[in-house]
């Protein structure tokens, strides 16, 4: 079962251009170096400069592996580092984290009385 992570945040309107550069660099690095999916997600409607990082896990352990692989790297930790301290607003960040919902299975009763 499939788990995102939707992260969202706003970044300052004068650390626009670094803020971008910096959220692709993580992407590429993450993509590159771990386990998952990650897309930056830009906004169309709402906030202006509410953006989002979408990450896709095969699951919550693999999550936590993955997480767990990130934070003891630290090339890693240089790159968000800046991201977090120099272009995104204060306490605008907000996580959430989602489960895919299986397929419900056929009900063999059900399927019996169709025969």
């Amino acid at each position: 079962m499939s788990v995102y992570v939707h992260q969202t945040f706003v970044i300052k309107q004068d650390k626009f251009k670094d803020g971008i550069e910096n959220l692709r660099e993580i992407k590429k690095f993450r993509t590159e170096n771990y386990d998952h999916k990650v897309e930056i997600l830009t906004p169309i409607s709402g906030e202006d400069h509410t953006y989002a990082l979408l990450s896709i896990y095969e699951g919550l352990a693999e999550m936590e592996l993955q997480n767990k692989k990130m934070f003891e790297d630290e090339e890693y930790i240089e790159l968000i580092g800046p991201f977090f301290l120099e272009n995104i607003e204060q306490g605008s960040m907000y996580t959430q984290i989602y489960r895919s919902l299986s397929d419900r299975k056929p009900d063999k009763k059900k399927e019996k009385e169709k025969d």
